[in-house]
């Protein structure tokens, strides 16, 4: 029974990314987000100074969460065993490996290469589920004058957003002098937002839609 519930959830994150990358057709009329992940993340670096990578932790709203667990044994406080949220974790790292994590990171203007993960686990409070994971760079960079993560589904079929927090961001092992600013889109879906089809007529057309809604995380270093 347990094995069933875990190919079938599975298949519902691969779902999930499969709609958003392979949605047939350019469709921004109709695009817009069944499930919303609030995220927070650490901006990584080596001891010589060099940026490694970045550190990402989801929280899934509470109505995928709840469907993530249908038929899944919980504990008496509503959590979930460690073995099995591991056996969930490398599910989900796998579903994602070929979308690419969502993640973009561009220095001075290049796109940089990421690889697998190579740390990634899974949290559940009895309410939301949340995957963590640590997704280094191929190689290690010195910081640019400009560097930007953003983290996003292009159809905008899942939602990704800053908590309201001053900091959702951090890079405390950052060489000195480095600065780092969150920008947050100036318009944003939440789960109790209706948002009508007049809505996403007004925005520009094309595949990309997601990227008009993007939290992008800045920093610079001297």
């Amino acid at each position: 029974m347990l094995k069933v519930d875990i190919l079938r959830f599975h298949a519902a994150f691969r779902i999930i990314a499969s709609l958003s990358i392979g949605l047939v057709g350019p469709l921004p009329a109709l695009a817009h987000p069944h499930v919303w992940i609030t995220m927070t993340g650490e901006i990584l670096f080596s001891a010589d100074g060099k940026m490694t990578g970045v550190a990402n932790s989801w929280s899934f709203d509470e109505g995928y969460s709840a469907y993530a667990v249908q038929g899944i044994p919980t504990k008496p406080d509503g959590t979930i065993a460690r073995e099995t949220l591991d056996v969930l974790a490398k599910s989900n790292t796998e579903a994602l490996d070929e979308f690419g994590y969502f993640t973009v990171v561009r220095m001075d203007g290049k796109k940089l290469s990421l690889a697998a993960p190579k740390e990634y686990w899974l949290d559940y409070n009895g309410h939301l589920m949340t995957y963590h994971m640590t997704l280094p760079l191929k190689e290690p960079i010195k910081p640019g004058k400009v560097t930007m993560v953003e983290i996003y589904d292009p159809t905008y079929f899942v939602s990704f957003s800053f908590p309201e927090d001053p900091n959702p961001v951090t890079m405390p092992t950052s060489p000195k002098g480095c600065s780092l600013t969150v920008a947050r889109p100036k318009q944003d879906a939440q789960p109790s937002q209706n948002l009508n089809e007049a809505f996403f007529n007004s925005l520009s057309a094309g595949s990309d839609v997601g990227a008009q809604f993007s939290s992008r995380i800045v920093f610079a270093c001297p």
